[in-house]
């Protein structure tokens, strides 16, 4: 059986998105578009496509992540993981996460965030980098575990010549009761060693009774952290002018 190709934009004019629904459906692969419209929805029905219209609200793409998810949900019919993500969204209040979310960034005011995470927790990790990048405004950057102890971590034995480069790091490491013992050694181990070295090192720890739960509570608590650290840089936090000048210029 072929594979379900879904092609996914928010705005619906996301370049690379829109030439991988023009390559399947010139190749005459199953594909579905989702978007809020665009030229992806006008794509999809000129070409008698399948797709799925998510809610126009005005958000930023980084704040859609909901209706996308539950489309997706919806399409592969996982209805008791809609169940589940329903009750989260009555259940978890974005408002109980603030406090904590601006005590973290007055953390790493002035600082340059690395986020750690387990390979499982690969795209939480990468969504708080994005937030810091997007919504922050900041550089950022992150790896997972194993892979950066093979590598990434030498860059931080810290010497006298190259402390400079590295004393505006901080590590925010994401914990997770979940991870493989392995790899919560390899946390608390290189957590010890870059100490050890001066380095900043944050612990978080990802609460919550389901996978689902741990992953968006840690999104609320990366969404108020990336707001207050743009915040405290007297930065507009929600539009992203850098990206949208990009655009032009590639047009």
């Amino acid at each position: 059986p072929k594979t379900l190709i879904i092609a996914s934009s928010y705005s619906g004019n996301t370049e690379e998105a829109l030439e991988w629904l023009k390559r399947s459906v010139a190749q005459g692969q199953p594909v579905l578009a989702m978007a809020t419209g665009g030229k992806m929805i006008e794509l999809a029905q000129a070409k008698a496509v399948p797709f799925i219209q998510i809610p126009t609200t005005g958000i930023q793409p980084r704040s859609g992540l909901g209706f996308s998810m539950m489309a997706m949900l919806k399409l592969m019919k996982l209805n008791d993981t809609i169940k589940s993500a329903r009750g989260l969204a009555k259940d978890l209040l974005p408002a109980e996460f603030e406090s904590q979310g601006k005590e973290i960034a007055e953390k790493i005011r002035g600082k340059y965030p690395v986020i750690y995470a387990s390979m499982r927790n690969y795209s939480v990790a990468y969504n708080w980098k994005i937030k810091f990048n997007e919504t922050g405004k900041i550089p950022s950057h992150f790896n997972v575990f194993p892979e950066l102890n093979h590598n990434e971590m030498t860059g931080y034995d810290v010497k006298d010549n190259t402390k400079e480069l590295s004393e505006k790091v901080i590590f925010i490491m994401i914990n997770d009761s979940e991870d493989h013992p392995q790899n919560k050694k390899r946390m608390e181990v290189t957590g010890k060693l870059y100490k050890d070295r001066g380095l900043q090192v944050e612990n978080l720890e990802l609460t919550g009774a389901t996978r689902m739960e741990k992953i968006f509570r840690s999104l609320i608590l990366a969404d108020w952290t990336a707001f207050y650290t743009g915040q405290g840089y007297g930065l507009e936090t929600e539009q992203v002018p850098m990206v949208e000048e990009f655009k032009k210029l590639i047009e």
